[in-house]
């Protein structure tokens, strides 16, 4: 199975851990971002990966060649200029689309770098091949600043930005008296024929894209991970507790 990670952000929010190195080379307990989650998608059975590189790009080519690339296929991306959640995995078209025919069907994962996860992977990929869905993205209920909001199917039909946002529906008739507001991990499964279905060009989000498909009546599913730990490392504090919960075995090997 292949995966992309996605790691060209600047990082703002993490500074001054990220004045002098990407996001994705900050460490957490002694360990780089990249590497916990190259060694999580391995672990799971990806063996090949490409990773989007912007902000001190040639660090992280470094720091894969000294790795040895963690013995795993890695590909880099890189974007001259940021491409966004969604432009960046447009742009790394070709890694998934490079298969054989007869697997060109096989979806693929795509992580944050910044994300960091004990959601059972194994089931959101099962998950994702009997419902048929373009997408399947792990959500939770728990508080967060913005939120997708889900049908009574667990299919994309809006989202909504904090709890007084006003919601942006995919059809008019949704509400939210039969949705579910629901945070998004940064995890996705995805099927490739998504890069034939996406018209959008240049630096765009891939939330964005997800509700225009959703429109097109594509089926873009949540995949509930309310019992899974999860933390976002965007933030230095957020960094230092995810480093005493790695040391206390919180999130496995």
């Amino acid at each position: 199975m292949k995966a992309m990670v996605l790691a060209a952000g600047l990082g703002t929010r993490l500074r001054p851990l990220t004045d002098d190195r990407p996001k994705a080379l900050v460490e957490v307990g002694g360990r780089t971002m990249l590497e916990l989650t190259l060694t999580r998608l391995k672990r799971f059975g990806v063996r090949e990966a490409i990773v989007n590189t912007h902000h001190f790009a040639e660090m992280i080519d470094g720091y894969l060649l000294a790795n040895g690339h963690f013995g795993m296929r890695i590909g880099v991306s890189r974007e001259e200029e940021l491409l966004d959640t969604g432009g960046g995995l447009k742009n790394a078209a070709w890694f998934f689309l490079e298969c054989a025919e007869s697997e060109l069907g096989e979806p693929f994962l795509v992580h944050n770098v910044d994300v960091l996860s004990t959601i059972d992977l194994g089931s959101m990929v099962r998950a994702h091949r009997e419902s048929g869905a373009l997408a399947t993205l792990a959500v939770q209920e728990r508080e967060a600043s913005r939120y997708l909001l889900f049908d009574q199917q667990g299919r994309l039909a809006g989202r909504r930005k904090g709890d007084d946002g006003e919601p942006e529906w995919v059809y008019p008739e949704h509400s939210e008296v039969d949705s579910t507001a629901l945070a998004f991990c940064g995890i996705h499964v995805i099927s490739p024929r998504i890069f034939a279905e996406m018209e959008e060009e240049g630096a765009f989000s891939i939330i964005d894209a997800y509700l225009e498909l959703a429109r097109k009546g594509e089926r873009v599913m949540a995949f509930r991970a309310d019992g899974a730990r999860w933390r976002d490392l965007g933030r230095p504090e957020s960094v230092v507790k995810a480093a005493e919960e790695l040391a206390a075995g919180m999130y496995g090997g």
